[in-house]
């Protein structure tokens, strides 16, 4: 069994037990989340299908930690004008844990 889920802007295929990553959630390390916003969900073969959402679907994980990721560099330059900037990010994220799937 699996589902489609948006989880803060951005779809995800998850499944029970599955460890993923997404952008930093305003919950505490070790609490419950509950995600409502389920797009798709394959029951053994039966796909139904919401329109956005299914309604009285779910998807429930728990939060392991809030971290940052790689360091992304943004270089830009000019040719030949002697411009050069350099920029870098690191990206807030936070590790789940998909620990259920309620159709």
């Amino acid at each position: 069994m699996y589902a489609v889920v948006e989880i803060a802007g951005q779809q995800f295929k998850v499944q029970k037990d599955q460890k993923l990553y997404v952008h930093r959630l305003a919950a505490e390390a070790g609490s419950k989340v509950e995600f409502d916003r389920v797009l798709l969900v394959d029951n053994d073969g039966s796909v139904t299908i919401g329109a956005p959402a299914i309604n009285g679907a779910m998807v429930t994980a728990e939060v392991n930690s809030h971290l940052k990721g790689d360091k992304v560099l943004v270089f830009r330059k000019k040719r030949r004008k002697g411009y050069q900037k350099m920029n870098g990010h690191r990206q807030a994220l936070t590790s789940i844990t998909i620990t259920g799937i309620k159709a």
